[in-house]
C-alpha cells in the first residue's frame, strides 16, 4: 500500500504553540518568542518532535495574529527576528522541527498589498482582493462571514464591497490573480529557505470561490455561503501549483484546515500521488456537539456517533492518505472538559483521552496545557473575554434578545478563549506566565494545574504522555497498522484493535464515569498478552475477556 510509505512526519508526534499565552518574557502580559526559547527543555522533556507555531508574523491583531499585515516580519509583541531565528537554532539543535502558520485565503486590511487596493479603482493592487459593485443598495450577495453579520464590507473610497469570509479586518486575496499566487509562492519559499520544516495552512480549502459568487440558501438575511467557497472550483489546481513550484523542492510536512471535508474530498487533498498536502485537518468530530443553530447551540454527542466518526476516519482513509489526530487546538475548547470529565476524574480521563489519540492511524497534535490536563475556563463576565468570535457572538445574540446566562453557557463550553488561556507553569502569581498583568486572565485552577506540579508527580498527566510519545516511537504498529473498532454500539467503552503483519495490539477505553465490563469479542484470539500502558498504577487485568473497567479507564495490551 503506498499510503504505508515510511516518512518521518507520519511517525512523529507534534506540539502547538499559541504564543501570546505561551510564556511571556519581559513583563508585557503577553506571550513572546524568549519565552518560548526558555521552555524548549521542557518540550524536548515531553518527546515531542515538531513545534507547530500559531502565527507570530506583523499582525495589527484584530484576530490574534491570524490578520497578517507583513507575511516576513515578525509581531513587536513577539519579538525579532533575530529571536526566531535563535527559536529555530534551539528546535534544530535539540533535533525537534518547526512548522509555520501559513494564512493566505485573507491577509490584514493593513497589509501594503490592502492599503493599495483600496486607492482606486485602477490601483495595480486592485485585483489583489475580491471587490464587487452592491446590488440593490446592498451587499453584493447575501453570505455571512464566519464571525457574525455580512462577508461584505463597503469602502467609502471606490464605493465597492470587499469580500472578508472572517473579519472584516481580514480581506479575502484574490487567488484568480496569478500575481497573488507568485507573491505567495515566493514568502512560502522564503520561510523554507530560512530552514523551516513546513507549514499548517489556515482554512487553505477556501480559497477558491465559485465564479459569480452566488447568492447562499437559507431565510436569514445573511446566509452560509460556504457551497460557493468551500473546496472550490480551482483548489486543486492551485494547491497542485504550490507543491510543484514550492513545496516538493522540500523535505516538509504540510497539514491543511479544510472545513467541511468528507474523508472522500480529504483523499484528493493528502493522497500520496496528488502532490498536494502531506494531511488535513477535518472538523466533523468537532462538530458533534453543535446543534442546528451551528456550534453555540450545543447539544449533547453520544459515544456511538463519536466512534463512528473516528472509525470513518480510520478505514476510509487507509493505504489511501494520511489522518491528523487531535481533539482541541487554539479554535476549540479544552478536550478533557468537552469529551473527558474536569472534575474528580480529571486526570484519568485526561490520560484516557490522550490513549485514544496516540493509539490511532495518524500523526498525534498536542495543544499546549493539554499536556497537564488544562481545563475550560469559566469567567465571570463577558468583559474578561478577549476573542473577536465570542464577543461578536455576545452582541448579536442579545441583540436577538437571548439571556446573558444562556449565551456564557454556550461561551463555557464552546468558546475559543477557553483554549486560550495562558499556560499554567507553576503556583506562583499568573502560574508563572507573566510577571505582568497578563493580556488574557489565566485559569483560576492554575495552582492544582501546573508543570511544576506534573513534573514532580511520577502519576501525573504529564509523565503519562511522555510514556505514550516513547511507547509509539517503539511500536511501528500504532503508525502503520490497521484499525478495527470493537462493540460499534457500546455508548460507554470504545475499543479497537491495530494490527500491521503478525503484531496486534488491543485498546480499551472507558468514556463513563462508573465502572463497567468489557467482554473481549470472539474474533479476536491471542493467546498471551501484555499490558503496554494503562492509566491507573494498579492494573490488575489477568483475564482479557472479561474487564471490570474503573471510571475513564484506559488500557493498551499487546496481544501475543
Amino acid at each position: 500500500m503506498n499510503n504505508l510509505k515510511r516518512t518521518w512526519w507520519k511517525e512523529s508526534v507534534v506540539y502547538q504553540i499559541y504564543p501570546r499565552s505561551f510564556q511571556d518574557s519581559n513583563g508585557d502580559g503577553i506571550g513572546d518568542i524568549p519565552g518560548i526559547i526558555s521552555r524548549l527543555d521542557y518540550l524536548k522533556a515531553l518527546g515531542v518532535d515538531i513545534i507547530w507555531l500559531s502565527p507570530v508574523y506583523e499582525s495589527p491583531n484584530d484576530d490574534n495574529g491570524y490578520d497578517i499585515s507583513n507575511y516576513q516580519s515578525i509581531m513587536d509583541d513577539f519579538g525579532t527576528i533575530a529571536d526566531w531565528e535563535a527559536l529555530l537554532e534551539g528546535l534544530h539543535s535539540r533535533g525537534m522541527k518547526l512548522i509555520m502558520d501559513l494564512v493566505v485565503n485573507h491577509s490584514s486590511d493593513e497589509h501594503v498589498w490592502f492599503a493599495e487596493s483600496r486607492k482606486s479603482k485602477d490601483n495595480p493592487y486592485r485585483d489583489y482582493y475580491i471587490w464587487r459593485d452592491g446590488k440593490d443598495g446592498k451587499e453584493p450577495n447575501n453570505w455571512s462571514s464566519f464571525f457574525s453579520g455580512p462577508a461584505w464590507e463597503l469602502d467609502e473610497t471606490t464605493g465597492q464591497y470587499f469580500l472578508h469570509l472572517f473579519s472584516k479586518k481580514q480581506p479575502d486575496l484574490n487567488w484568480e490573480n496569478e500575481k497573488v499566487r507568485r507573491e505567495v509562492y515566493e514568502m512560502m519559499t522564503w520561510w523554507l529557505d530560512k530552514g523551516i520544516d513546513g507549514f499548517r495552512m489556515d482554512v487553505i480549502n477556501l480559497i477558491s470561490k465559485v465564479e459569480g459568487l452566488p447568492d447562499a440558501a437559507g431565510e436569514g438575511q445573511y446566509n452560509f455561503g460556504g457551497d460557493y467557497f468551500m473546496n472550490g472550483p480551482r483548489i486543486h489546481e492551485f494547491l497542485q501549483e504550490m507543491n510543484r513550484e514550492v513545496l516538493s523542492k522540500y523535505d516538509i510536512m504540510t497539514v491543511g484546515e479544510t472545513i467541511g471535508v468528507t474523508p472522500e474530498d480529504a483523499i484528493q487533498y493528502v493522497g500520496e500521488d496528488r502532490g498536494e498536502l502531506s494531511m488535513v485537518f477535518q472538523f466533523e468530530l468537532m462538530d458533534i456537539d453543535s446543534g442546528p443553530g451551528g456550534k453555540w447551540n450545543v447539544q449533547p454527542w453520544t459515544l456511538s456517533a463519536f466512534k463512528r466518526i473516528m472509525s470513518k476516519w480510520q478505514n476510509d482513509m487507509y493505504g489511501k492518505g494520511w489522518n491528523s489526530l487531535y481533539l482541541n487546538n487554539h479554535d476549540q475548547p479544552r478536550m478533557v472538559s468537552r469529551f473527558g470529565h474536569d472534575g474528580e476524574f480529571r486526570k484519568v480521563s485526561a490520560k484516557m483521552l490522550a490513549t485514544l489519540l496516540h493509539t490511532l492511524q495518524g500523526t498525534p497534535y498536542i495543544y499546549q496545557g493539554e499536556e497537564l490536563g488544562m481545563t475550560n475556563v469559566r469567567f465571570e463576565s463577558i468583559a474578561q473575554y478577549r476573542d473577536i468570535e465570542t464577543l461578536n457572538m455576545f452582541k448579536e445574540y442579545r441583540e436577538a434578545g437571548h439571556s446573558v446566562e444562556n449565551i456564557m453557557a454556550s461561551i463555557y463550553s464552546k468558546g475559543r478563549d477557553n483554549a486560550r488561556t495562558p499556560m499554567q507553569w507553576d503556583t506562583t502569581a499568573h502560574g508563572g506566565f507573566t510577571a505582568g498583568t497578563p493580556w488574557l486572565s489565566v485559569n483560576p485552577n492554575y495552582k492544582e494545574i501546573n508543570v511544576a506540579e506534573a513534573l514532580s508527580d511520577p502519576d501525573s498527566v504529564f509523565h503519562y504522555y511522555r510514556r505514550l510519545i516513547e511507547i509509539r516511537k517503539q511500536q511501528d504498529v500504532i503508525v502503520y497498522g490497521k484499525y478495527e473498532a470493537l462493540l460499534e454500539q457500546d455508548e460507554r467503552i470504545y475499543a479497537y484493535t491495530r494490527t500491521l503483519g503478525e503484531e496486534r495490539l488491543l485498546v480499551v477505553l472507558n468514556f463513563y464515569e462508573a465502572t463497567v465490563t468489557f467482554e473481549l469479542p470472539t474474533t479476536v484470539a491471542y493467546t498471551s498478552f501484555e499490558q503496554l500502558i494503562g492509566n491507573y498504577s494498579a492494573a490488575e487485568h489477568t483475564d482479557l475477556q472479561r474487564l471490570e473497567l474503573r471510571p475513564y479507564e484506559a488500557q493498551l495490551f499487546k496481544l501475543r
